[in-house]
This record gives C-alpha cells, structure tokens and sequence, in this order.
C-alpha cells in the first residue's frame, strides 16, 4: 500500500473516497453509530480502513462529547415560525432524552458565528440551522470543519437538509389566486439570501405563466420576512396606478402587514384585495379576517432534521405544502 493511503488522512480524505459528506463520514465513524449496518456505513469505513484514517479524538471532543444536547440556530425567537419550529425539535429531542440549546442570530453572518460557536463551547452534539444564507459561506466552513450539522427551513443544496417544497408552495398560492379570477397578482417578497424565498419566487412566476397572469416586474416589491417589510412592500404596490387585484405574501407576518397596508388606503380584505399569506401560524386562522395562507408542516420538518442530524441518515427531506384558503382571498369582483 502507498504511503499516500496509509498516512495523514483527513476525514475530507475519507468522505471523498467514500462519496458522502464531511459530516457525515463524520458522524459515521463516531463510536455512537458503530452498529450501523447501512450501505453508506460500510462504504464510510472501508474507505477509512483503506486510507489508513485515524480519529482525531482530541480535536472532535471540542465538538462532540456525548452531552446528549443539540444546538439550534434561527434568525430570532420573536417570529412566530421560528419559536414554533424550536418547540418541535425540543419535543422531538424530549422525545429521544435529549436536550436543545437554542441561539439567535438576528440573520446576521457575524452574529451567526459567534452563536454557532457558543453553542460548540458548551460541547453539543451537532447543530441544526435555519440561517443558511446564500450570500455567505459559514455553512461551507462548517462542512470543513467536519461540525455535524443539519439544515432547516432553508437549504444551500450541498449540506443535508430537512425543507418543505417551497416552490410548489409559491405555485398552489399564485394557481388559488388564479383559480378565483385574479390576472394581477401582486408579490410581497423575501430577502434574496435566502433558499425558501428564492424558491417560493421561482414558484410563483411558475404558477403566473402557467394561468396567463400579468408577470409585470412592477409588480414585485419587498426584500423581507417582517410585518413592516410586508407593509412596506404592500404599500408600494397597492399604490400603483393599476395595482393589483390580490397579493401573495412570502409569510403570514408580512401577509399581515399587507393587510395593515390595504387598510391604511382604505381598502378591504378580500373586497377590494385578496391576500394569501405563507406557513400558516396559529395565528392565521384567528385574525378577524382568517388569512389564507400555504401550511408548511413545521413538526415533520423538525423530526426530520433531528433524525438527519443523530440517526447518520443520508440525504435531505423535503415536505410537501398545502394550500389552506379563508376569508383573506375570494373571487375577483365583477367590473
């Protein structure tokens, strides 16, 4: 055998050979996953019995201890998704005897480091992220580092991640606007870095080509997730000299503040503007006018992401939306 394969070989090495990821040779050659039989088990451990790969216990202790907790990253606690997606992966870790450290973010890359690696300092087991940013390489650096960590929410398309199908989910809310007679349809969207937001766009324009909606660039506004954002981008669309018959919200805080925006002109909900929001928090269906909004099934895609991150499972999993319409969208009104 060369010297090449029987000296200094890095897990990178050993993930390469085997065809996975970082994380997951690294998970699999930890002791705790020794009676895993699974095809990628075994490919992970020839490669590493071939490359002559040898743990380094002293530098993955910095990592993984055996605290039986894991670490969770959101943007922050205070959006209704967010603290919900955290109360399922703390019952789903309840669940196994485990504990969750949670930590927030504010969607800023400096604080998102400085959060990832508290969370490390305390020993956790692996972390679970929903701050993947398109516009910043810390998830890269985590591959690197060889951290066990799950995505969620949000994907790079590298990493495993546990998602729902957000571009179907932009789809079934323009094809329901569509449905009810709508041809001007309005879209308040999210920020740019962010996977679920591009994709629910990518469905949206989809679901605007396929009905013969206007697909009229002025008819996109916004860059956030908030109730402002929403207001704001709300605002300036409604404005417009045609403006549009119905608004599709990237999520039902900023389908709120729609609502806020068209009631500010005077306008009504869904007489004058049907509005159809995104997640469907508990929230949606207690308004005064029950939004319509595109559920996103936040308890599987919790389960799924602790089961990616402490079973070695393979891959990412994707959950399929559904449209749930209410009182916020209805058929367009005569002329």
């Amino acid at each position: 055998m060369s010297q090449e394969f029987t000296r200094g070989a890095t897990l990178k090495d050993v993930a390469e050979k085997a065809g996975v990821s970082i994380s997951t040779a690294s998970r699999l050659l930890d002791d705790r996953h020794a009676s895993k039989t699974t095809e990628t088990a075994r490919r992970v451990r020839e490669a590493a019995a071939l490359l002559g790969y040898r743990r380094d216990y002293a530098a993955s202790s910095l990592r993984r201890t055996g605290t039986s907790t894991i670490g969770v990253l959101v943007p922050r606690l205070s959006d209704a998704v967010m603290g919900i997606f955290y109360e399922e992966i703390a019952r789903e870790c309840e669940r196994r005897d485990l504990s969750a450290l949670v930590a927030t973010t504010g969607d800023d890359p400096h604080r998102l480091r400085l959060a990832a690696q508290s969370l490390l300092s305390r020993k956790v087991d692996g972390l679970v992220l929903t701050t993947a940013r398109t516009d910043d390489d810390f998830i890269a650096e985590l591959r690197s580092a060889g951290v066990p960590h799950v995505l969620a929410l949000r994907t790079d398309g590298i990493s495993p991640s546990a998602t729902t199908d957000d571009e179907l989910g932009g789809y079934l809310a323009i094809r329901h606007l569509a449905d009810l007679g709508h041809r001007r349809v309005g879209i308040v969207a999210g920020p740019t870095y962010a996977s679920s937001a591009a994709m629910r766009l990518a469905g949206a324009r989809r679901g605007m080509l396929e009905s013969g909606l206007d697909v009229d660039e002025e008819l996109f506004a916004g860059n956030g997730f908030s109730v402002e954002a929403g207001e704001e981008a709300a605002g300036r669309l409604l404005g417009l000299p045609r403006p549009p018959t119905a608004l599709f919200a990237f999520t039902d805080h900023s389908a709120i503040g729609a609502m806020t925006a068209a009631a500010r002109r005077g306008l009504s909900t869904p007489g004058d503007v049907s509005i159809v929001g995104y997640n469907d928090i508990p929230l949606a269906r207690h308004l005064p006018t029950s939004l319509s909004s595109v559920r996103v099934s936040l308890d599987l895609i919790a389960q799924g992401a602790v089961r990616l991150l402490l079973d070695a499972e393979e891959g990412s999993r994707v959950f399929p939306p559904t449209m749930i319409p209410r009182q916020s969208s209805a058929r367009i009104r005569p002329v």
